[in-house]
């Protein structure tokens, strides 16, 4: 049973709950705090820290390789990819208007992009016209071969750079977002599992664990690869991305953040250690997962790619291995849309929750 003292503050009634306190959530909170401050608001989140991608991920503040521009492209068309870009650019942006660059360990180290074949050369000009209008930049893409035998990746053929991007710290990034909605007087609960809900003409009857339960007007998701359990008749597709971080390697060259294979794979350094993350394009079926876990198969795949192709000339030993949790979609725009009279949701963030999350939160701050 509850006290009143429980009813009456954790458990009372919100205009607004969000389940889901990874980056979407969190970012959803702040603006619809800043939009509206008199709106209270309660984010309810399952873990004791928030999981799925945000603390998972491979700390990259990106917003598309050149390969990956290319592709979506072909499959969604130039508006939609141009708009996708911009919303990620632009939320890269916010980030460090909102935090120091110190506070989230961000480095403007660059995005690098490994070729083995010529063919995405031939559109390195249609694309920077493209994305002039994003980046404000006469290039975004250069070809840059010299930082091949700089950064110690002999074995690649061409590197193209991305001054634009760079890494961050995603366990600090979302320490601070904690702390930016705490002062913004957004409450949470921790360690709390939704069952189900009810929505009536007056209110959202959200329905916890053992037996309790917190109404509010409006309900958003921000579930994003565990929103089927909510929304059954959207497309989402959980994606799996498993991780390495390698122990400290001595005269470490790699510096900045690196994709190979359409993003397939990502690595980057972390201080003198190596983190590498990808290759589920080796094993669709099995990665298309919501489970937290790590396969051989996939962890020996990764690290023959280490030493192949980052650490040829290195001893290595791997200090950590962990996996997260993304959301896809047979396109790469977002679900950002009302769903009833009273519930919206904001999921499917395709691998750039960090640098989607920002904007998404302001998209889902109008909408209500």
């Amino acid at each position: 049973m509850i006290s009143i003292w429980e009813l009456e503050t954790f458990y009372r009634k919100r205009d607004i709950i969000i389940i889901g306190a990874g980056f979407s959530g969190l970012w959803t909170a702040v603006s619809i705090k800043e939009k509206y401050p008199e709106k209270s608001v309660l984010i309810i989140e399952r873990n004791a820290v928030p999981l799925g991608a945000s603390t998972r991920n491979a700390g990259f503040a990106c917003f598309g390789s050149l390969t990956e521009v290319i592709a979506d492209a072909q499959n969604m068309g130039w508006e939609k990819t141009l708009d996708l870009v911009a919303m990620r650019f632009n939320g890269l942006q916010k980030i460090r208007e909102y935090f120091k660059n110190d506070e989230i360990d961000f480095e403007l180290s660059g995005g690098y992009e490994i070729l083995n074949n010529e063919e995405p050369l031939q559109y390195i000009d249609i694309v920077n016209e493209k994305l002039r209008s994003v980046t404000g930049l006469e290039k975004t893409y250069h070809l840059k071969q010299y930082k091949i035998e700089d950064f110690g990746l002999g074995k690649s053929k061409f590197l193209i750079e991305n001054s634009c991007e760079g890494s961050l710290h995603s366990g600090k990034l979302l320490q601070r977002l904690l702390e930016k909605c705490h002062e913004l007087k957004v409450g949470f609960l921790f360690g709390t599992e939704v069952e189900n809900i009810d929505e009536n003409p007056h209110e959202v009857m959200v329905h916890l664990s053992k037996g309790l339960s917190v109404k509010a007007d409006q309900l958003i998701y921000c579930t994003n690869a565990f929103s089927s359990k909510f929304l059954e008749k959207e497309e989402i597709i959980p994606a799996r991305g498993q991780i390495l971080l390698t122990e400290p390697i001595e005269n470490l060259k790699l510096k900045g953040t690196f994709h190979y294979d359409e993003g397939f794979y990502y690595f980057r350094n972390l201080g003198n250690r190596v983190l590498l993350g990808g290759g589920r394009n080796q094993d669709f079926k099995t990665e298309q997962t919501t489970a937290f876990e790590t396969t051989e198969f996939l962890q020996n795949h990764l690290e023959n790619f280490l030493k192949e192709v980052i650490l040829p000339d290195h001893e290595y030993k791997i200090a950590l291995r962990w996996s997260g949790i993304m959301a896809m979609g047979s396109e790469k725009t977002p679900i950002i849309k009302q769903l009833s009279e009273k519930q919206f949701c904001a999921v499917r963030l395709s691998g750039m929750g960090v640098a989607l999350a920002p904007k998404i939160g302001e998209i889902v701050a109008e909408m209500i």
